[in-house]
């Protein structure tokens, strides 16, 4: 059936939350946010910062492989720092090509990127000589920046400059995540290049996930924004299921889910912004879950670690810290 992979998601999913949900289970691999490499040498220190998974063998406490995914334009800046990310033995190393964030393309970074097919062939090249052939090496792409002139181009790039596999998400750096998702551009680029490639971009269902390998002609899927807004979905793929018509059970084991998420958010970062942390993951689990809705009611005005506590245990979520 094909390998289900977990996105990268800057600004969503961190490693705590890609802890969480493949602890579910479903995945076979995931990648991390971006590391910049610009013009200095990383410390390994952010490696391990971006994938505490480096000091597990590379892998999430429920055993999916994390491969680190590094963003830039500088070809020897990149290739430098993929040297020394190696170093850590990661179980491979990713390229961004396809961030459309504002604050990324302004330096010259991720989806940008995709209008200079050399370029990016002078990347790949550089970071493939830069890294030791047993870690798989591979890159992300989106079809463009303003429109799918140059996305054979921009496969073919990747391809010689020695990418092993390729992720496309399907749509251009100004679709950003706006619907649809133009698969019809995976199968194109399918045509062209002989590495394996993985279809990526709104996948929400089970459904959707067969009709984007029908129309793709890819047997690898990477899930997003749809993985966080329903954390059995790989699961449910990966078994053969589908939604169960009562997801009260579902529910019931996200509670404990949502729980672990909320201990480990105040041990990573400040009071203050631990609750826009979670607010952000209900908010999304509202599109799958009508008692998210509810519970996300409740907390959207809690700015409080506190009075989110009062609010998760009202809704049944177990806390493993002592009662307020």
């Amino acid at each position: 059936m094909g390998r289900l992979l977990l996105a990268p998601m800057e600004g969503l999913a961190d490693y705590l939350l890609r802890d969480v949900l493949t602890q579910v289970g479903g995945y076979d691999g995931a990648v991390t946010e971006f590391v910049r490499a610009s013009g200095s040498l990383l410390p390994h220190r952010t490696y391990r910062r971006i994938s505490p998974e480096i000091d597990n063998g590379g892998r999430t406490s429920g055993g999916t492989p994390v491969v680190v995914q590094l963003l830039g334009s500088d070809p020897a800046a990149l290739a430098e720092n993929a040297a020394r990310l190696c170093e850590l033995s990661p179980p491979g190393v990713d390229l961004n090509f396809g961030c459309p964030a504002k604050t990324v393309n302004s330096h010259g970074g991720g989806a940008m990127l995709l209008a200079d097919p050399e370029c990016l062939y002078r990347i790949a090249g550089a970071v493939r000589r830069a890294v030791p052939r047993h870690i798989p090496f591979t890159a992300k792409m989106r079809l463009g920046v303003e429109d799918t002139s140059l996305a054979l181009d921009c496969a073919r790039a990747l391809e010689a400059g020695g990418a092993e596999g390729l992720v496309v998400h399907a749509r251009t750096k100004r679709d950003g995540y706006r619907p649809p998702a133009h698969w019809e551009w995976i199968a194109r680029i399918r045509d062209v290049v002989k590495l394996p490639v993985v279809a990526n971009g709104e996948v929400w269902s089970e459904d959707d996930w067969r009709r984007c390998r029908s129309v793709s002609g890819a047997d690898d899927v990477m899930l997003g924004r749809g993985a966080v807004s329903d954390p059995f979905l790989a699961r449910r793929i990966a078994a053969g299921a589908e939604v169960p018509a009562d997801r009260d059970a579902e529910w019931s084991e996200l509670l404990h889910l949502i729980g672990d998420f909320w201990e480990r958010v105040q041990l990573k970062v400040e009071a203050r912004h631990a609750p826009g942390r979670l607010k952000q993951w209900i908010n999304m689990l509202r599109r799958n879950f009508p008692a998210a809705e509810l519970l996300y009611q409740d907390l959207r005005a809690q700015p409080e670690c506190r009075a989110v506590d009062h609010v998760l245990r009202r809704h049944g979520v177990p806390l493993l810290q002592a009662a307020a």
